[in-house]
């Protein structure tokens, strides 16, 4: 345990927060966890953000899961921590979220409005599995009946299963698991710390087997080298074959903090492409609207085609070809009647 970060104090480091210890331990050897108190847990959205609500919960700052193009990078700066190496490595912990999240949820203003989480950095991050905030914030979330909803790249969610479901006879809740990609070498490289993405469909075969309906934030699609027609043809058939009820494709946005971040990894990895890249973002942290509309139609183009959804509640639906044939094995398969279960068509969150 120690006390010091990068040779400044904790009160110029997290501000108003109050900071209870630094700690490093062998399990997690690298990365240093910043215990805090916050003052405050719900966070009420900016007005000019893109962000479809307006209020979020965030036990953790910074995130393990190191993916390169992670556009929360630049909050970091905001308490003298480095947005590349230090966001992967040093930890933020609001130690006091669960009880802070049921005192303001029981306080005279709240409306019980819908709650996001996930929208910064992952909740469901390593340091979840040391310091396990989630369940008390779920289990406040459902007392309170106040409707949230769980954007997550972590596995680890499936462990808070038994809340989400007792959470969601009570209110309306809403898990996304992000999945912008099948590639396992870009996934090494562009999202070290995060499980596969397998894993992360097996989340949603889970999710919706026991009933808990998830979607698939399809992010980020990531130009020239994650946008083949083949490559976003086989990510949107995983999907649907996980029983996932909806697929939402978000091309790659570089804000500043992550821009400089990721540029550093292209240059490194696939330096024939740092041109392309800085042509088509030269205007900005959004590639240019005609691309983001061409992913946007091939991806519902390609849900529309494998009827998108389970067939029944639960289960999810196996894909074959126009000829019968399973496209992943070229094997016979029987054919799915999608008038017969009403099959769920594409859904933009």
């Amino acid at each position: 345990m120690r006390w010091d970060n990068l040779g400044e104090s904790p009160s110029v480091l997290f501000g108003t927060d109050v900071v209870t210890r630094t700690v490093d331990t062998p399990e997690f050897r690298g990365i240093t966890f910043h215990e805090v108190r916050a003052r405050s847990l719900v966070n009420r959205v900016p007005g000019a953000s893109r962000m479809p609500f307006e209020w979020t919960v965030n036990p953790y700052r910074g995130c393990s899961h190191a993916c390169v193009y992670c556009f929360a990078r630049k909050t970091h700066s905001y308490l003298d921590l480095d947005t590349g190496l230090g966001f992967d490595s040093q930890i933020v912990v609001k130690v006091n979220a669960p009880d802070l999240l049921r005192r303001e949820l029981a306080g005279r203003h709240w409306r019980g409005d819908h709650i996001a989480m996930g929208t910064n950095v992952d909740c469901y991050q390593r340091a979840e599995g040391r310091y396990r905030l989630m369940p008390g914030i779920i289990g406040a979330l459902r007392d309170h009946a106040n409707p949230f909803s769980i954007l997550t790249k972590g596995t680890l969610i499936l462990r808070d299963l038994d809340l989400l479901r007792q959470a969601a006879q009570v209110t309306d809740i809403g898990i996304s698991v992000s999945v912008g990609f099948l590639d396992r070498e870009l996934w090494r490289t562009v999202e070290p710390g995060t499980p596969a993405p397998e894993r992360r469909l097996d989340v949603v075969r889970t999710l919706t087997a026991h009933g808990i309906p998830c979607g698939v934030l399809m992010a980020p699609v990531i130009p020239f080298l994650g946008d083949t027609p083949g490559q976003l043809r086989a990510t949107v058939r995983a999907v649907a074959e996980a029983g996932a009820g909806s697929v939402t494709p978000l091309v790659l946005h570089l804000r500043p903090g992550a821009r400089e971040w990721f540029m550093a990894w292209l240059g490194h990895h696939h330096p024939h492409l740092v041109r392309r890249y800085e042509t088509m973002y030269a205007d900005g942290a959004y590639a240019p609207k005609w691309y983001q509309r061409r992913i946007t139609r091939q991806v519902h183009e390609l849900a529309a085609e494998y009827g998108l959804g389970p067939s029944r509640p639960g289960e999810a639906r196996r894909i074959t070809a126009p000829d019968g044939r399973d496209p992943g094995t070229g094997t016979e398969s029987p054919a799915v009647d999608n008038s017969a279960s009403g099959a769920t068509q594409l859904t933009l969150l």
